[in-house]
């Protein structure tokens, strides 16, 4: 902690979640169906990018993520065989993302940072794909973040709603979980693991999740609409 701040904390370290939380995960995901896009143009004949970007936005908007390249590649009159499905989703995995953090994560790091809080980012998903994003916003090595863990390269079985990324914070800081609060956006899977074990919980009501309402368990402790208002929770001004 910064020698001279009065005020005290509802937590010592802050713990983010990456996608929805710290930067627009769509972002992320236009600038891949566009690298797809472009790729489709080259290697299917008549296929033109712009209007494949368009069919993938439509077909994530209908349903979602899990079928977007079979749904364009059979628009496109072309069978959605298990290779050219492959090779779709390894050009969106592998371009190079060009994001921002959102202004109110920009303006609370350097908040931290000033404050003296360590902070971390325990992030799921493909660790290559979470690394090019942790790159492309510029936060490996930024203060005040001192690790960020990509959960898949623990295994499967450690992304969460596993506890075992924070218990490894606990252990690196010295504090019991009660001291370490976790921000994140999506109740079915960032809170219910780890705030049985004490671990102080706030989720931002934005992104792809805001909607989405279940039960107590699932729920964080408290609820904010940017990082700023979580600053004055940190704080104990709300």
């Amino acid at each position: 902690m910064a020698e001279g701040r009065h005020t005290p904390l509802k937590a010592d370290v802050v713990v983010f979640d990456l996608d929805d939380t710290l930067y627009e995960e769509m972002s992320f995901v236009r600038g891949g169906f566009r690298a797809v896009a472009a790729w489709l143009e080259r290697e299917v004949s008549g296929a033109r990018a712009e209007r494949c970007y368009e069919w993938m936005l439509e077909e994530l908007e209908r349903r979602g993520r899990g079928r977007v390249f079979d749904a364009v590649l059979e628009r496109l009159g072309r069978r959605a065989s298990r290779r050219m499905v492959a090779a779709c989703v390894q050009v969106y995995r592998r371009h190079e993302p060009v994001l921002a953090l959102y202004p109110d994560a920009e303006r609370v790091l350097r908040t931290l940072d000033e404050a003296g809080v360590p902070a971390y980012i325990v992030t799921d998903g493909h660790p290559g794909v979470q690394a090019a994003k942790l790159k492309a916003l510029g936060l490996a090595g930024r203060p005040p973040i001192r690790r960020c863990y990509l959960t898949r390269r623990y295994g499967l079985c450690h992304e969460k709603p596993s506890p075992h990324c924070f218990r490894l914070i606990c252990e690196r800081e010295g504090v019991s979980p009660g001291r370490v609060v976790y921000v994140g956006d999506n109740p079915r899977k960032d809170f219910v693991g780890i705030r049985p074990l004490g671990f102080r919980t706030v989720r931002v009501m934005r992104g792809a999740h805001a909607a989405v309402e279940l039960d107590e368990t699932h729920e964080a402790e408290a609820r904010v609409r940017d990082l700023e208002e979580f600053m004055d929770w940190l704080t104990g001004g709300i």
